[in-house]
């Protein structure tokens, strides 16, 4: 058992109770702290932007909570892993910082936010790297993947992703619908129901949401069930499925809405509740399949979770 994470202390009737440790960071040198305190003054100033840029969105709202949460389970893990603790190889890790740096500088001057904010995080990774080592970064594996969902993923990349599926949502909601007797139907982009357009991209939006869909999807699956990795595995596949779905019957809200109350009430108050909905569907879907799923979850492991 680590002493350094957990302490030995007399209970009232005179017997040994383990208790946790207050944390204690190992000795640093001045070196060490100049590098600290240089990458937590580049951090700031993309912080905020990002905040200010990404996090305001219905795609980066989840960022706070992922950083929150992500901290939470940083201070929770960090004592157990700080045991580890060996320096990286220096050469090796200087030059990953310097690379992230100069990536860094890069993105700042010519404001691409989503490099900017990666770099950054590469740098503090590289810096951890060089302070206490790769053994400890293995170890906090999960916090850190987590903690990356904080920052913007490319624009380019999302759209890519996602047009493909936006396309095929688009259509059988129209399918549907028309097969209900709508007067719906479909054109290039746009979707054309009664007297009123509604264009693909704005109705399926929701999509874009599956970023925070997965991180909170990530954390629940990490900490309900990281005893059982076969089983959170499984349960992290269903999360695409689940939010192409979800905004399924997001699309379907908002053309109904569009054919009764009009295409201002739809973009309106309307356009958000059927994101909330959206959103709602999805995570209370993955935790009735995590209850229905127990005795999968048996056969996959012992059945304890941490």
């Amino acid at each position: 058992m680590n002493n350094e994470a957990v302490g030995i202390r007399e209970a009232a009737d005179g017997g040994p109770v383990q208790r946790r440790a207050p944390l204690r960071w190992p000795a640093l040198s001045a070196a060490a702290w100049l590098l600290i305190v240089g990458i937590v003054a580049l951090a700031v100033p993309t912080m905020m932007t990002i905040a200010r840029v990404s996090w305001s969105t219905e795609q980066g709202g989840h960022g706070p909570l992922v950083l929150a949460t992500g901290l939470w389970l940083m201070w929770r893990e960090v004592p157990a892993a700080l045991a580890l603790r060996t320096p990286g190889n220096g050469l090796l890790g200087a030059a990953f910082v310097l690379g992230c740096l100069l990536a860094y500088m890069i993105a700042r001057i010519t404001g691409i936010i989503e490099v900017e904010g990666f770099a950054l995080y590469g740098a503090l990774l590289g810096t951890g790297y060089l302070l206490f080592g790769g053994a400890v970064l293995r170890e906090l594996w999960f916090p850190l993947l987590y903690l990356g969902f904080i920052f913007p993923p490319p624009d380019q990349l999302v759209a890519i992703i996602t047009q493909p599926i936006k396309i095929m949502i688009s259509e059988q909601a129209v399918n549907l619908l028309h097969a209900l007797g709508y007067p719906i139907g479909s054109s290039g982009v746009s979707i054309q129901i009664a007297q009123y357009d509604l264009l693909v991209a704005a109705a399926c939006a929701g999509l874009n949401s599956i970023i925070s869909l997965t991180a909170i999807c990530l954390f629940y699956v990490y900490v309900r069930h990281r005893a059982n990795w076969r089983y959170a595995a499984l349960l992290m596949l269903t999360i695409v499925p689940i939010a192409v779905f979800a905004n399924f019957v997001r699309v379907i809200l908002l053309i109904l809405i569009t054919y009764y109350f009009g295409d201002a009430v739809a973009q309106g108050f309307a356009h958000d509740f059927a994101g909330l909905v959206m959103f709602l569907i999805s995570v209370l879907t993955i935790f009735a399949l995590d209850g229905l799923a127990t005795p999968l979850r048996r056969a996959l492991g012992n059945g304890d979770d941490d």
